[in-house]
């Protein structure tokens, strides 16, 4: 059994899945590409801005035919089919530079992981931008897709290819996997980057603010926000002081000064 920090987490989820490896074992098994890539990035944004809405992708990446959007969200929220369908659609209108041609030169595929399910409670849900005819056959012009996947609800009938990255998702939700129920190398890769031993103490912080940045959103408490992140700065500055870190680069993670820092070092 491994202790790991929840994939809830989004600064956990992009830890693991940057990893080139794994994103690419990731989008080989639920789209079925097989991505030539070098780099993921992480908090894409378009400039300039495309639309009235500034956005940022979770996870991103693109070869020469695709370009790939993996997005993590944990907090149920009325409008995630709309807001991930926005998303999907500024990074196709994003390729379209004149009248000339509206077909984007770049596949656009969008993996929605919701890790606390939604209303539905759908394991897998599918937007195919493909044209049907009134039979349901596809014409195959327009291959762009969005794939929701709620691991909340694997069940026998999931895909095969997308079962165990739908279960290590959700097992590690409680903090603890056996790492031996899992056989893909890159699953085994996305254990070894969330081991709870490897999480830095900026993480951690970053853990518990959007934890607590959830709480405030669900609520409404704008004060309740406001303490929270501060209980949280003081928690992480004073485990990294425990750790040895300097109180330049604790002050740098934490955005506390250096002379509070400093005085809870006399503290401990």
């Amino acid at each position: 059994m491994k202790k790991v920090a929840p994939l809830r987490y989004g600064v956990i989820f992009k830890k693991a899945f940057c990893d080139v490896n794994v994103f690419k074992g990731f989008v080989r098994d639920i789209i079925g590409i097989n991505l030539e890539i070098d780099t993921v990035e992480t908090e894409k944004s378009f400039k300039p801005t495309v639309g009235d809405v500034e956005i940022k992708f979770d996870l991103y990446a693109e070869d020469k035919k695709n370009r790939i959007i993996v997005d993590i969200q944990h907090e149920r929220h009325t409008d995630h089919y709309d807001r991930f369908l926005y998303y999907h659609c500024i990074a196709l209108v994003q390729q379209i530079k004149s009248a000339s041609s509206y077909r984007p030169p770049l596949g656009v595929y969008t993996i929605v992981v919701l890790t606390s399910g939604d209303k539905h409670k759908r394991d897998v849900s599918v937007i195919d931008f493909d044209p049907k005819d009134l039979e349901g056959r596809s014409l195959n012009e327009i291959p762009h897709k969005i794939i929701y996947l709620c691991p909340k609800y694997l069940n026998d009938k999931t895909p095969l290819l997308y079962r165990e990255w739908l279960q290590v998702i959700d097992d590690s939700l409680d903090g603890k996997v056996e790492e031996s129920d899992y056989h893909l190398s890159e699953i085994q890769s996305v254990l070894d980057h969330i081991e709870e031993d490897d999480i830095s103490p900026t993480e951690k912080y970053n853990m518990i603010e959007e934890s607590y940045l959830d709480e405030v959103e669900n609520k409404g408490i704008k004060k309740g926000i406001e303490k929270g992140i501060e209980k949280a700065k003081y928690e992480v500055a004073l485990t990294m002081l425990k750790q040895g870190f300097d109180i330049k680069i604790i002050s740098q993670a934490t955005h506390l000064d250096e002379e509070i820092i400093s005085q809870l070092l006399k503290e401990q």
